[in-house]
């Protein structure tokens, strides 16, 4: 009977050793990931912030500017060209009413189109020129 207990409370700190080797390897293995994510997210802190200074690099005006002009082919505009918000037609404005407001500002050329909404020709303003 003193062997049986003996070999029960033998068997109970093996028992117990185990476990706390599982826990102890259980801990290693979930600090070593939490490394390894910590090292991840400085690599990739380190390409967002290479990112951020090359895309401050592209994206500055004096390099955007001849490219736009190179590439578009851009013009720029004349005074007359110029238009305000005031020469923006409202919504539900009809054609005719675009005309006469354009025409108010100068810049569209008189057209003799009807007043009442059913232009006989077409009321158009001038093209800017590129």
């Amino acid at each position: 009977m003193v062997r049986f207990l003996n070999l029960l409370a033998i068997l109970a700190l093996v028992g117990s050793a185990i476990y706390a080797y599982s826990i102890k390897y259980e801990t290693i293995f979930h600090a070593e990931k939490i490394a390894s994510l910590k090292h991840q997210i400085k690599d990739e802190q380190d390409s967002i912030g290479m990112l951020k200074a090359e895309w401050a690099h592209v994206i500055r005006p004096e390099r955007v500017q001849p490219l736009a002009d190179k590439l578009l082919d851009l013009q720029p505009l004349a005074l007359n060209q110029i238009v305000g918000p005031e020469a923006l037609p409202d919504r539900g404005m009809r054609v005719d009413e675009i005309g006469r407001k354009l025409e108010a500002l100068g810049l569209a050329e008189p057209t003799n189109t009807p007043r009442d909404g059913n232009a006989a020709g077409s009321v158009t303003p001038s093209s800017p020129a590129r």
